[in-house]
């Protein structure tokens, strides 16, 4: 059974480092799949001049083949379905960011807790540098440093895709 389940919270919170923690747990039992949100579309996906950059830059949809892996390059915006169904072989689906999409969803901080989140998260993934007292009562609180701890919690809440 397919599951999904999406960490959201400020920059610098530990978003990345706990989605590799994951993954890296899972990865030897089960396919992983991980899409990152770029809000900010700064990200760069190929060095200037190699052959797959020159080919983005036409404006075309470029693949990348090789004997260890295939690379999509897009310029149309896909929706979260398009994404699953072009994927599709995965035991788990770990999103970053996309905070209005409405998947099961943990909350991850450092150092301060954001309260604009709380419409969007079910548990947070916090360290000893928040106060667990500032937390809702019905967030469920997650050590940010037991990767086990939240697989546990996407295990009993992910959404079944």
């Amino acid at each position: 059974m397919r599951k999904a389940v999406a960490f959201t919270g400020p920059s610098n919170s530990g978003k990345t480092t706990i989605i590799e923690k994951i993954a890296k747990i899972l990865v030897p039992n089960f396919q992983v799949a991980i899409v990152k949100n770029d809000p900010k579309d700064k990200a760069q996906f190929d060095i200037e001049g190699k052959d797959s950059y020159k080919f983005f830059q036409t404006g075309a949809e470029v693949v990348v083949t090789s004997p260890t892996r295939t690379t999509y390059f897009s310029h149309r915006k896909r929706e979260i379905d398009d994404i699953i169904a072009m994927v599709k072989d995965f035991d788990y689906l770990l999103v970053e960011g996309l905070k209005y999409l409405p998947l099961p969803r943990i909350g991850v901080f450092r150092n301060s807790f954001d309260e604009s989140y709380l419409p969007y998260i079910q548990a947070v993934a916090i360290d000893e540098s928040i106060d667990k007292s500032t937390i809702p009562q019905n967030i469920e609180i997650l050590d940010l440093n037991d990767p086990h701890m939240i697989i546990a919690w996407i295990d009993k809440n992910a959404q079944k895709v």
